[in-house]
């Protein structure tokens, strides 16, 4: 077995040649047909959060990532083999060859929150690629069939960020259904924002005005359907806001996360409107508090989805045969490089590694 590790943060990665691993308990091994690589990706590699106003930063190690990890969170397998207590009952249908994506957002699976099916908000996290062992290499392990939800023939590159871009965007947008009638506004068009576009599409909202610094993804956010785009630093963004959305904004969904984005998307709501902040780019709330009652805003944080919300993602990407976002195969063994290059900002899309 193959892998790419995290042996320091900021660091590049270590190759690892190991035994592969065999399953026990309810454990199924998979083969790794595709593994995306995330923004979040990004922030475990350098070892932590920027959280603004003079703090201290966040660290992986205060949050209980441990070195050496090998990321990779949105996963796609082939199923080979089941550990012996993940009998006919546990694989709700899922046997060897089977191509299936890996929900990696997991829990301690005791607590009420996990048992309430809300895995992903455990006090607890024992997220795959994260806190344990994921898709960065040619063999990975999950620990439980229900967390492999069967591709059924939808293509394992371009379907791997569906594990986080995917729901993570789709979670988004559940929150803002109401505000669906108008045009709602998306910081950020890489990977999460392009798969907002199409998801927001498949679910019936009319549209979305999308803001990003970078020229080349703006482009490419015009390209995948966005009503119309604004430079973020550009001096009259919010009134470019304003003139593009026609009306009243409702809701505006952050994917970049920073205290610039924070601002223009809380100036630009009208009264009532919600801001859901997914991005975790770092930096300090920017917003004046009396501003929050005087406006009536929502503000709402957004972390990935839940088992339930990934598979309702998967059944509406295969009913309403959603496109996919632009995605750049690369082999395993540049695992590196595609961390590097996202980090410079040259991906437009996402990478997505094949072993």
């Amino acid at each position: 077995m193959k892998s790419f590790q995290v042996a320091d943060f900021n660091a590049p990665l270590k190759e690892v040649d190991q035994p592969t691993p065999q399953p026990s308990g309810t454990q199924v091994l998979i083969r790794v047909k595709a593994a995306g690589v995330c923004h979040s990706d990004l922030h475990i590699w350098e070892g932590g959060y920027d959280l603004g106003h003079g703090r201290k930063p966040l660290s992986l190690k205060d949050r209980g990532v441990s070195l050496p990890r090998t990321m990779g969170h949105e996963t796609v397998g082939e199923v080979l083999a089941f550990g012996p207590d993940a009998g006919a009952d546990a694989r709700g249908g899922l046997k060897a060859g089977d191509v299936a994506l890996v929900y990696p957002w997991l829990g301690c699976g005791k607590c009420e929150v996990c048992l309430a099916g809300e895995e992903n908000m455990c006090l607890k996290p024992a997220s795959l690629g994260v806190y344990c062992d994921g898709g960065y290499a040619d063999h990975m392990i999950v620990p439980h069939p229900k967390y492999l939800l069967n591709l059924k023939g939808l293509d394992p590159v371009t379907a791997a960020p569906y594990a986080c871009s995917g729901v993570t965007t789709y979670s988004a947008l559940k929150k803002v259904e109401s505000a669906f009638d108008s045009p709602i506004v998306i910081f950020g068009a890489g990977g999460l924002g392009l798969m907002a576009l199409s998801l927001l599409k498949a679910m019936g909202g009319k549209g979305a005005i999308v803001v990003d610094i970078d020229a080349r993804k703006r482009e490419a956010a015009e390209k995948a359907g966005a009503l119309a785009t604004v430079d973020g630093a550009a001096s009259d963004a919010l009134a470019q806001l304003a003139a593009k959305a026609g009306g009243p904004i409702k809701a505006v969904i952050d994917l970049v996360g920073n205290a610039s984005t924070a601002q223009l998307g809380f100036d630009c709501l009208t009264k009532g409107g919600k801001l859901v902040i997914v991005g975790l780019f770092g930096g300090g709330a920017p917003w004046a508090l009396p501003l929050i009652p005087i406006k009536a805003v929502t503000i709402q944080g957004s972390y990935v989805g839940n088992l339930s919300e990934t598979a309702e993602l998967l059944d509406l990407v295969r009913s309403r045969n959603i496109a996919p976002i632009p995605v750049t195969p690369m082999p395993l063994a540049q695992a590196n490089q595609a961390l590097v290059d996202l980090q410079k900002g040259k991906l437009v899309g996402r990478a997505v590694l094949t072993p």
